[in-house]
C-alpha cells in the first residue's frame, strides 16, 4: 500500500471552508443551530441540536437570543436558513400534535421530569402547579416545580403556559408574562372567563351528572356537556361524598 506523505508546513496557510469549525462543534454537541421561525404565535426563535429543541424564545433581535442562549443554556449557537422540515414539526406541535424531539442536557434530573410531565397535557387544557408534581412523584415540591417551568427554556413547544395555580387563578409565565399566557390559552381555545369565574367562587373540579366523574375545569371529557349537566365541588372530599369519582384521564386525584 502507498503511503501518502503530507507536508503540513505546505497547508499552514490553507483555510479551513466556511462553516467548518461550526460543523465540527455541532458533531461534538457543543453547538446549536438556530433560526427565526413564522409562527401563530408570531416569529419566534428556535434553537435545536442533533437531540431535538434546545430552546425557543419570542425576542426583539437574534443577538439578544443568542445572549439569552448562552447564559440560560451555555453553548454555541450558529444561525442557519430555517429547515422546511423543521418548520413543519413546529407549526403541528403547535397546532397539538406532538411531533418534536427535545434537548434537555444541562437541566436536572427534577426538572426533565417536570417538562416531561408538561407535556402531556393537551392543547386547551389546563393543569395545576401541584398536579405536576403528585404526578412526578414528588408532591410537596410545588414550588420547585414553579421554578422548574420558570426556566423552562423551551416554552411554547414545551407547554409550561398550560399550568395554573391550584386556585384556578393563571398565575406568571417565562414565555412573556401573564397577558402572553393568557393570549396563548385564548389562542388554544381555553375558556378563560369560565375558568376565571370558577377560580374566584372557589370551585376547583367539575363533575358531569351523566356519568358521576368529576374532573379539572377545561378537561376534554367535559368538552360537549351541556352547562346544566355540571356540578361543581370545592374539593376533592365534596366530590367523593357526593358520589363522584375522579377521571382517568385528567386525573384530578389519586383513584
Amino acid at each position: 500500500m502507498a503511503t501518502v506523505m503530507i507536508d503540513l508546513k505546505a497547508l499552514g496557510g490553507v483555510k479551513a471552508p466556511a462553516g467548518f469549525a461550526e460543523r465540527v462543534l455541532a458533531q461534538a454537541g457543543l453547538t446549536d443551530s438556530y433560526s427565526l421561525f413564522e409562527t401563530v404565535l408570531g416569529p419566534v426563535y428556535v434553537a435545536w441540536s442533533g437531540q431535538g429543541v434546545s430552546a425557543a424564545m419570542r425576542c426583539p433581535s437574534a443577538g439578544e437570543f443568542e445572549e439569552w442562549f448562552r447564559k440560560e443554556v451555555g453553548r454555541r449557537l450558529v444561525r442557519v436558513e430555517p429547515p422546511a422540515r423543521l418548520a413543519a414539526r413546529i407549526e403541528d406541535q403547535l397546532s397539538g400534535k406532538r411531533r418534536l424531539e427535545f434537548d434537555l442536557r444541562g437541566l436536572t434530573p427534577f426538572a426533565q421530569a417536570v417538562l416531561l410531565k408538561t407535556l402531556e397535557i393537551r392543547r386547551g387544557e389546563v393543569r395545576p402547579y401541584g398536579w405536576i408534581a403528585r404526578e412526578i412523584g414528588h408532591p410537596a415540591a410545588v414550588r420547585a416545580v414553579g421554578t422548574a417551568l420558570a426556566n423552562n427554556p423551551i416554552p411554547y413547544f414545551i407547554p409550561c403556559h398550560r399550568v395554573v395555580r391550584s386556585d384556578g387563578v393563571i398565575g406568571n409565565y417565562g414565555g412573556g408574562g401573564p397577558e402572553a399566557k393568557r393570549q396563548i390559552l385564548t389562542l388554544e381555545g381555553v375558556q378563560l372567563a369560565r375558568l376565571q369565574k370558577l377560580a374566584q367562587s372557589g370551585m376547583r373540579y367539575e363533575g358531569i351528572k351523566s356519568t358521576r366523574i368529576f374532573c379539572f375545569p377545561t378537561c376534554y371529557h367535559g368538552r360537549r356537556a351541556r352547562e346544566e349537566n355540571f356540578v361543581f365541588f370545592h374539593d376533592e372530599a365534596e366530590a367523593r361524598a357526593a358520589g363522584y369519582r375522579p377521571c382517568k384521564d385528567c386525573r384530578p386525584a389519586v383513584a
